[in-house]
């Protein structure tokens, strides 16, 4: 399969929360989105502004850093958050039940390398850099062709 790509450059925190609001519209159930990126690169800033776009009631929305998962109930179904940074092999993560919820639900994953052969063909993946103290370049990547229609939302 023919993977594609479409790099981005984000001004400042507004214009990646902005961005992630965007793609939230068009995301449903069985959509994965992978996060890569240093500590600090804002995985997690887009994740949690993702997921604040599709709560019915605002509510916190932590790092799943210490929790490893963090789920909540959307207008778009169940939406499982989670990093993987302390997980060290592939039985952990299926039995976080993670590798179910990559059909059932909407998955934002932070540090999506530990998942191994876990890694979900159809997922999309989001390369985060920073680039400045604000500034972002985000390179998405994917193989699975309904990305192309969805990202259409980000194109000018």
């Amino acid at each position: 399969m023919l993977s594609r790509t479409l790099s981005l450059d984000l001004q400042d925190a507004d214009h990646t929360a902005g961005l992630a609001r965007t793609l939230g519209r068009v995301l449903v159930s069985g959509d994965t989105i992978l996060l890569t990126g240093d500590v600090g690169a804002g995985k997690t800033h887009f994740a949690r502004a993702l997921i604040l776009s599709l709560l019915t009631h605002p509510e916190d929305v932590p790092s799943p850093t210490f929790t490893l998962v963090q789920t909540y109930e959307s207008t778009r179904g169940t939406i499982w958050h989670a990093d993987l940074y302390r997980l060290t092999s592939s039985f952990e993560i299926e039995e976080l039940g993670l590798s179910d919820a990559f059909h059932d639900a909407i998955c934002l994953v932070e540090w999506p390398d530990r998942l191994g052969c876990l890694w979900p063909d159809h997922a999309l993946e989001l390369a985060i850099e920073a680039t400045g103290d604000d500034t972002r370049h985000v390179i998405a990547t994917w193989i699975d062709e309904k990305w192309s229609e969805k990202l259409d939302v980000w194109q000018p």
